[in-house]
């Protein structure tokens, strides 16, 4: 039976699916144009707007950035674990991946901030990339462990054979290989990530999100920014996913090749 695999990052236009690849071009000419038009229409609200929360995609990127690099870490380590055959780092990575797939994220971020900072004060910006990282790391450990377990044994058997030991074998054998197989989930999850760094507006930080609240707080302009804002995320994701989309192209370039 046939594994359906469907991720919660952005859908990839692909050029094997015209239908889909025909609706992200609609949909990018159309964000793009929407997002010159409104403020032409009516600077006053949808120019403001959009001058207001610049320094809100800022940081949203450098949220995004730093939690992807620590789940990457974070997932690296887990993935480990779950395929170790130490019983004990088994159970930890394994324990990990169930607990924390089964909290909310929204959860875990009210949980880092304000329960645990009645123990150890943060800054904003640094509970959001450790509650994104330590969620996502989960996730990043099930793509690492489905990667490793993706390779041929007889890599591993061939490697053992020229005199590497198991931590060698893995380190310029396998995962190399494997990397090329889970970048494309690993870009999937990049682009989810970045949609939820959404929710880390409740704990100040100021994201495109928090960015836009404030305004629409102090103008009322409530239709009007929550529309800038939802069409400035759905084109920094559609940039993504294509981009994603290529990257994927290239690798399969090179696999026929």
């Amino acid at each position: 039976m046939k594994k359906i695999d469907i991720g919660d990052g952005a859908a990839i236009p692909s050029p094997d699916d015209k239908q889909l690849l025909s609706a992200w071009w609609i949909a990018f000419v159309g964000t793009i144009a929407l997002l010159i038009a409104l403020p032409i229409y009516d600077p006053d609200t949808y120019g403001a707007v959009l001058a207001f929360i610049p320094d809100g995609i800022q940081v949203t990127f450098e949220v995004t950035i730093l939690s992807i690099a620590l789940a990457l870490i974070i997932g690296l380590i887990t993935g480990l674990g779950r395929i170790s055959e130490n019983r004990i780092f088994n159970l930890l990575a394994s324990l990990y991946v169930e607990v924390v797939r089964g909290i909310p994220l929204l959860v875990q971020l009210f949980y880092i901030y304000f329960a645990l900072g009645r123990i150890v004060q943060v800054p904003d910006i640094v509970a959001a990339v450790i509650a994104m990282s330590f969620c996502y790391g989960a996730y990043m450990g099930e793509v690492f462990r489905a990667g490793i377990m993706s390779i041929d044994f007889g890599q591993s058997e061939a490697a053992l054979a020229q005199g590497f030991n198991k931590a060698q074998t893995m380190r310029y054998v396998i995962l190399p290989q494997a990397w090329r197989t889970i970048l494309p989930p690993v870009g999937n999850e990049f682009i989810a990530l970045l949609k939820d760094t959404s929710l880390v507006s409740i704990l100040a930080v100021a994201d495109i999100l928090r960015r836009g609240r404030e305004y629409a707080a102090s103008s009322f302009d409530y239709f009007e920014t929550y529309t800038i804002i939802a069409l400035v995320y759905l084109l920094i994701t559609l940039i993504l996913s294509k981009l994603l989309a290529h990257m994927e192209q290239r690798l399969n370039y090179y696999e026929k090749r």
